[in-house]
């Protein structure tokens, strides 16, 4: 028989441990979140379904994202073991500069939308943790205020060419003046994709105070209060709209645009310029003879094409054609450490990250946008010591495979 007793005042202490209290209810909410997944739960629970769904949505059936997400899932690690991986370098050469780890803030349209503090916020967490940030054509804070924010930060512009081409020079020099030492001219939006998400919640830019949205907004009371309550949620880059995002594209967008635009934005830009939208290995090697120093291998996160090439899956004929002539970069259904570390194993030499950033916005602001380079940070060093390397040059071909 197991014989009682009853535990004494010192046994219990030992095991009865509180967490600390946390008074501050946003340090709290990110303090429970320890993935990415998780701050995508609390940016759910924390802005309107139409504001959430843009952001986590893609085009039509969705399966570009679906099967984006799904190439990384079917990543095989092959590890080294008895290497010393006590210290860890996460550091990289981007376009001849060092950033502090291998992804970048990828450009993100109305991005005060997801939360009021905006571009804004995501420019000083790249500047205090060494990661470049891309501003969009379509960001709902100008090139020089975030410039402003963030004088320190490497900043990128991303560009899209409008049937104006006179406005797309302007926000060219606006951009080199104001410090931003690379153009990432994006090609893969000739036309809007279908983005059912946002057609069926009625979504427009700025968002519409219907029936539909009022009833949605008394669920999420902060977050009308932060829109109605802070300047105008306008374009800072163009003129006012009200429409959805998929008919903006349409209207001003340039549908015929072809490699004598691309050649006048190389002749026109003075920094370094990136080719944002690749989807087969023909065309890397094509932009990158027209005078890119760097392409990225993305369907648009899933938001336009749907069915079109998986990145990953990209990856290495798309090495092939560029033949080391220029850099390879890589976006779409990146959601973890691993899955970066992943995509460099296989060759690329940057990612970019979209809605990861963007999840932890809507879940705490610029608390949240750092909440998620931490989680990213944490895990992509777990994984290069668990893989038995400690630099990121030192990964390779032999360290991740697509099963």
């Amino acid at each position: 028989m197991t014989r009682r007793r009853l535990p004494r005042p010192a046994e219990l202490a030992e095991i009865l441990r509180p967490k600390p209290f946390v008074a501050n209810p946003t340090d709290r909410r990110l303090a429970a979140a320890h993935t990415i997944a998780d701050l995508r739960t609390i940016a759910r629970r924390r802005t309107p379904r139409a504001v959430f769904d843009y952001t986590d949505g893609a085009a039509e059936l969705e399966d570009s994202l679906r099967r984006a997400r799904q190439a990384y899932r079917g990543v095989e690690f092959r590890p080294n073991v008895l290497r010393g991986v006590s210290d860890v370098d996460t550091s990289v050469e981007v376009l001849g500069a060092r950033s502090a780890l291998p992804f970048a803030f990828a450009p993100t349209g109305f991005t005060r939308m997801m939360h009021h503090e905006g571009e804004s916020a995501v420019a000083r967490v790249a500047q205090r943790n060494g990661v470049p940030y891309a501003l969009s054509t379509m960001g709902t804070t100008s090139i020089e205020d975030v410039a402003a924010v963030a004088p320190e930060a490497r900043k990128w512009f991303q560009l899209y060419v409008w049937r104006d081409h006179g406005a797309g020079a302007e926000l060219m020099r606006r951009a080199w003046d104001a410090g931003y030492d690379t153009l990432m001219l994006t090609v893969d939006t000739p036309v809007g994709g279908a983005r059912l998400r946002d057609m069926r919640n009625g979504l427009t830019i700025p968002p519409a105070l219907t029936l539909r949205t009022f009833v949605d907004g008394a669920m999420h009371p902060a977050w009308w209060f932060n829109l109605l309550t802070t300047e105008p949620l306008l374009f800072a880059s163009l003129t006012s709209w009200g429409g959805t995002a998929a008919e903006l594209i349409d209207e001003m967008f340039d549908p015929t645009l072809g490699y004598d635009d691309l050649v006048w934005v190389r002749e026109s830009w003075p920094g370094k310029l990136v080719v944002k939208g690749i989807q087969n290995p023909a065309d890397a090697k094509d932009v990158v003879k027209a005078g890119a120093e760097a392409v990225v291998l993305s369907n648009h996160g899933g938001r336009q094409l749907d069915r079109a090439p998986t990145p990953l899956e990209l990856l290495p004929p798309a090495l092939d054609a560029v033949g080391g002539d220029a850099e390879v970069w890589i976006d779409t259904g990146i959601l973890s450490g691993g899955d970066i570390v992943a995509a460099l194993a296989m060759g690329a030499d940057l990612c970019l990250v979209g809605r990861a950033y963007l999840y932890g916005l809507m879940a705490g602001g610029e608390r949240g946008v750092q909440r998620a380079v931490d989680i990213l940070r944490g895990e992509i060093v777990r994984t290069m010591q668990l893989l038995g390397v400690r630099t990121v040059g030192a990964l390779n071909t032999g360290h991740a495979v697509l099963r």
